[in-house]
């Protein structure tokens, strides 16, 4: 008679080790599926960001909720570094507020004195909004951008319909592990030989932005879709993977009323 003390025989340890073996398996896949699904408020330059010259950067906005969509973004300036041009591409179904404040130490450019700069660029949803499962994309032209600086941090606000705020704000230090909301970073290359420090230009920076602009939804929406169907597949996968590991549970329960038989 099989004993509960008992060691269990060798097709039992068998399906013993087999069992261990699937559900392991089947909990790293879990954990791989969990990964991915943390996403934060990014910002990216369109080519090169390089310092000194002009440059065309994208935020990308990720909704993180499975019940709510995001209607609101705000987007807070540095103040040690000011950024004294910097121009919106609309985006359809969104308005765009650009907020500026007085320098307290004016900036030389081109020639120019510029006692200004913008402070903080908001994008309010107006017909539009970021629904769970998909992100979009915010692009702006912006310069002078700084000589004296490897990057630049930008502090951004996320609003849901819900009434949910979340601050992306924390600023990533060196060596550090990632904070959990994470303020946007825009990475500066070094400048290059032309008047403009290797960026495009202003005036080129510019029609680049427009391009982008065009393709920003249709872009959102691709990838979004690309990025559900990828979910979807792994979901498939892993509910596999646990039919699996209860076939096999089943089968040696299964063998153990047989031999108790």
């Amino acid at each position: 008679m099989f004993s509960p003390f008992s060691a269990p025989s060798g097709s039992a340890a068998k399906n013993l080790t087999r069992l261990s073996v699937v559900g392991g398996i089947a909990a790293t896949a879990l954990l791989l599926l969990a990964g991915p699904a943390s996403a934060h408020v990014s910002v990216q330059p369109q080519g090169e960001a390089a310092k000194g010259g002009y440059a065309t950067i994208n935020f990308k906005v990720p909704n993180e909720r499975d019940d709510a969509s995001t209607v609101k973004v705000e987007v807070n300036f540095p103040t040690d570094h000011p950024l004294a041009s910097v121009s919106p591409q609309a985006v359809p179904g969104w308005k765009i507020d650009v907020t500026k404040s007085k320098l307290a130490k004016p900036l030389e450019m081109h020639g120019n004195t510029i006692t200004e700069a913008v402070s903080k660029v908001t994008w309010t949803a107006a017909g539009s909004k970021i629904a769970p499962g998909y992100f979009q994309q915010f692009p702006l032209s912006v310069g002078q951008l700084p000589e004296d600086a490897d990057q630049l941090v930008f502090k951004a606000i996320q609003t849901y319909d819900n009434k949910e705020v979340v601050r992306w704000i924390e600023e990533p230090k060196e060596g550090a592990a990632e904070p959990e909301n994470p303020a946007p970073v825009l990475k500066l290359s070094a400048a290059g030989d032309d008047e403009h420090g290797g960026a495009a230009d202003k005036h080129a920076a510019e029609p680049a932005a427009a391009q982008v602009g065009a393709k920003a939804a249709d872009t959102a929406t691709g990838t979004a879709s690309a990025d559900s169907s990828d979910t979807t597949a792994r979901v498939l996968g892993i509910v596999g993977i646990v039919v699996g590991v209860a076939g096999v549970a089943y089968g040696v329960l299964a063998g153990r009323r047989r031999t108790t038989a």
